[in-house]
């Protein structure tokens, strides 16, 4: 599948403005649609938008299906009457560049507790239906995963294998009882669900309604204190107390030299098979219902996958596993017909990672960033072929600027030849020279247009707290960015198309 000639930005929603702390779906989310298509973009790509646990990641999930209620706007819940205006009065000082998790998750759990008790009490008729049908329609994952988060929090957050034996091996009769003891907890949950879909689901439509697409993320792994590896034991490497065996991870890399060590539990890829890659399947189904683009992380663990010993120290000592490869794509395509799917692709790229990409017609991605060794750089911009997607830099890289002011002077000679400029405006000469590209599909991070340096940056890989914690203010982004946007959509001939993709006959 290609995808037409066009341009967008990355952010993920949790760095809009606001004044609840966080990023939310609320009128700044809007607005931001609103700029990019005043800037003649036509993507906006998000990071995955689950439930956050470990360090805060939006690759480290309580489940691969739920959405984050951090995301939800109490500002939009206070129009639905969900909140009052008492609720919302005293609005704790937040910082407004940067996320405190902490006090956030706190206040927002406060927020989202009452909003849940209303809506129990009495929520109007519409919006009643409209619960009921939502729980209706995702009960293969949400009653799993509200009884989950019910337990989780009842055991003071604790994983769930330190739980009681008899409810973590999720023995019928027990599970009964315990949805039945809990009842209040696991209705809050799914109503947390139910507002989040809601509040995502307008934000989509009118964002697709003017002619913007959403690309978002599939991790390849799951974590492992999450509803779907209680809910799905059979389908992990997990020994009979429920731990993990084997977990993943990456070689050593140009990120960290002892590798980097992810934790989460592996795959049993012949149990998946065997079921027909339902549970895929069902993940695919489920993302396309949030996304309009899915970007499949970690592309490569399709191939082959680095597998850890449980109880290492680092990603060091692994082995290559092979992954499903092929079989697993040719399900999903049975199942759901042809994908919109972008392939990262970054890594060790192996000719059976390219023949796995190809066979599919997935654009690859590119990272200028990785380009400025030498001539024969496949990230160079002469290098690419049309059918790649091409970033400045992605969530795990530095922004442009604080690249080039860390990068060596081999590297910055050969950047500054490149592109026939001094550097001083790196970021932009990125931009400008990805715009320029034969590649039908540019993603920029925000970071890069706002020209910001390493403060901005979002991730840093390996480092397991500290991360995901930046966000903008208006008063950073203005009719400047938009403009100059906008002039290099035209002038390269990115501007929006009416169809959303180009599908080979």
């Amino acid at each position: 599948m290609r995808f037409p000639r066009s341009s967008g930005i990355l952010l993920h929603p949790t760095s809009l403005p606001g004044r609840h702390g966080i990023g939310d779906l609320g009128d700044d989310a809007y607005r931001f649609v609103d700029f990019l298509v005043g800037a003649k973009q036509s993507l906006w790509q998000v990071l995955p938008l689950g439930p956050t646990g470990y360090g805060d990641s939006p690759y480290q999930c309580f489940s691969a299906f739920a959405g984050n209620p951090l995301l939800i706007s109490p500002d939009k819940l206070l129009e639905e009457g969900l909140l009052v205006d008492d609720d919302v009065r005293s609005v704790p000082p937040f910082l407004s560049g940067a996320v405190d998790f902490g006090e956030v998750i706190d206040y927002k759990r406060r927020l989202l507790k009452r909003a849940a008790r209303r809506f129990r009490a009495g929520a109007k008729d519409r919006l009643r239906e409209e619960f009921d049908t939502f729980c209706a329609e995702q009960a293969f994952w949400l009653d799993d995963f509200a009884l989950f988060m019910a337990l989780k929090d009842a055991h003071a957050g604790a994983m769930w294998n330190t739980w009681p034996r008899y409810v973590a091996a999720r023995k019928s009769d027990v599970l009964a009882k315990q949805a039945d003891r809990l009842a209040g907890a696991v209705q809050s949950q799914k109503i947390q669900q139910f507002l989040f879909f809601r509040q995502w689901s307008a934000v989509k439509r009118y964002a697709n309604e003017r002619g913007i697409r959403i690309i978002g993320d599939i991790p390849i792994f799951v974590a492992y204190d999450s509803a779907d590896v209680w809910s799905h034991p059979d389908l992990f490497f997990l020994d009979e107390h429920g731990s993990p065996t084997v977990v993943a991870g990456v070689p050593p890399d140009m990120f960290t030299e002892t590798g980097q060590l992810w934790g989460n539990p592996l795959y049993r890829w012949e149990a998946l098979a065997a079921q027909g890659y339902a549970w895929w399947i069902d993940r695919f189904r489920a993302a396309l219902a949030q996304v309009d683009i899915v970007r499949l992380d970690h592309f490569i663990g399709f191939t082959r996958y680095w597998e850890v010993s449980a109880g290492e120290k680092t990603a060091e000592n692994g082995r290559w596993v092979p992954g499903p490869g092929a079989a697993l794509f040719h399900a999903v395509e049975r199942a759901l017909g042809k994908l919109p799917i972008i392939a990262e692709d970054l890594g060790v790229v192996t000719p059976q990672v390219e023949a796995l990409r190809d066979q599919f017609e997935f654009p690859g991605m590119k990272t200028i960033q990785f380009a400025f060794t030498g001539p024969d750089n496949p990230f160079l911009p002469h290098n690419y072929t049309q059918n790649v997607v091409v970033y400045t830099g992605t969530h795990d890289n530095d922004t442009s600027r604080g690249w080039f002011s860390t990068a060596s002077p081999e590297e910055k000679s050969f950047a500054r030849r490149y592109l026939a400029r001094s550097g001083k405006d790196f970021a932009w000469d990125l931009i400008r020279t990805a715009m320029s590209s034969v590649a039908d599909t540019v993603v920029v991070p925000l970071q890069d247009v706002l020209d910001l340096g390493s403060e901005a940056r979002m991730n840093f890989p390996g480092r397991p707290a500290g991360n995901w914690k930046w966000r903008f203010t208006w008063g950073m982004l203005g009719d400047e960015h938009r403009d100059r946007l906008r002039e290099m959509a035209e002038l390269y001939g990115r501007e929006p198309k009416k169809a959303n993709v180009i599908r080979d006959a």
